[in-house]
């Protein structure tokens, strides 16, 4: 009983250690595949001061307008850019029978696929023409689809978003929501048919986001560079007040990392903690198993043991009921 509560001690020392570190290890790695899941790639610019961390109001010249997606989108102008995916979204609701949901509503181009990564499981994305002449066409996120669907397949039916009919033409492929966003419960529409049907006259060219590629991950720095200044430029602001705010998932993963590492460091430190005491209760069983065992100790030396071995026997015991424990706690 008292070599098993001598292990016990080391068995919950070791395993506090072992699952702290393990669990910040799968915290890392879950944080890095959600923002790899966004696009490694991928630029995120934003108007006023907006941030992936909350809203921000834009004004006059910090509001982003369908001419900066196309400045950004100039080869000439940001080379290191191969894609741009400008986005009108809203929170609007729709209808499809009985069943009523809102959801986001995001106006964007054929392009937005590719710039988000995205894939459809079913269907197809909407066409160049279908924007050019603001087709009532949308593509449903499966979380929405599954809201007004079910079972029910959703492409060719038709959907009701503010009182308009629109005709389902794909269903993406799902990603998983995360801690930042839920990107399955989301409604794609052509951007042309976004500013002349569910938005406001007033804000027909106004953009919440835009969505910019990289050439590759070695190219963000410079594709970053070449976005500040092109936007810097057509607003009329300086580098101090640009008015608009760029962000990059490179970014956000190397603080992600840098504050796993932190917490799971600290949360060791603590574990650590237990496994000293763990230790400490080791020594104090061995210094009791000598203090009850001094008739065998004497025993011993009567037919020719020497302190050595004595001691030895000792530390050799404490060793295998360390091992043990750490085994067992592994």
């Amino acid at each position: 009983m008292r070599s098993m509560l001598t292990m016990l001690g080391i068995l919950i020392g070791i395993a506090a250690v072992m699952l702290t570190v393990g669990l910040g290890e799968g915290a890392r790695r879950q944080i890095t595949e959600e923002i790899n899941n966004l696009g490694s790639n991928l630029l995120i610019v934003m108007p006023g001061g907006s941030s992936v961390f909350g809203g921000g109001s834009a004004t006059g010249a910090s509001m982003l307008t369908l001419d900066d997606a196309g400045v950004i989108a100039d080869p000439a102008v940001a080379p290191d850019v191969v894609g741009v995916a400008p986005i009108m979204s809203n929170r609007l609701t729709l209808s499809y029978g009985t069943a009523r949901t809102t959801t986001s509503v995001s106006g964007s181009t054929v392009e937005w696929p590719t710039v988000r990564a995205r894939t459809l499981v079913d269907g197809r994305f909407f066409s160049d023409a279908e924007q050019a002449s603001a087709a009532q066409v949308a593509v449903l996120g499966p979380v929405t689809a599954s809201e007004l669907f079910d079972d029910t397949p959703a492409v060719g039916q038709d959907i009701t978003i503010e009182g308009q009919s629109f005709l389902v033409v794909g269903v993406l492929d799902s990603v998983g929501a995360s801690s930042l966003s839920n990107d399955d419960d989301t409604i794609i529409v052509p951007l042309t048919t976004m500013a002349q049907r569910l938005t406001a006259p007033a804000s027909a060219r106004m953009l919440s986001t835009i969505y910019v590629t990289a050439r590759d991950d070695a190219s963000i720095s410079s594709a970053h560079q070449q976005i500040t200044r092109a936007l810097t430029v057509n607003h009329a602001t300086t580098a101090a007040e640009p008015g608009f705010s760029i962000m990059t998932f490179q970014a956000l993963l190397t603080a992600a990392d840098t504050m796993t590492a932190v917490l799971t460091t600290l949360l060791s430190g603590l574990a650590g903690i237990s496994l000293v005491v763990g230790g400490i209760g080791v020594m104090n069983i061995m210094l009791v198993s000598v203090t009850e065992r001094v008739r065998e100790i004497g025993l011993r030396k009567a037919l020719g043991a020497t302190p050595a071995l004595i001691r030895r026997q000792f530390l050799v015991e404490a060793g295998i009921l360390g091992l043990l424990g750490g085994a067992m706690g592994v």
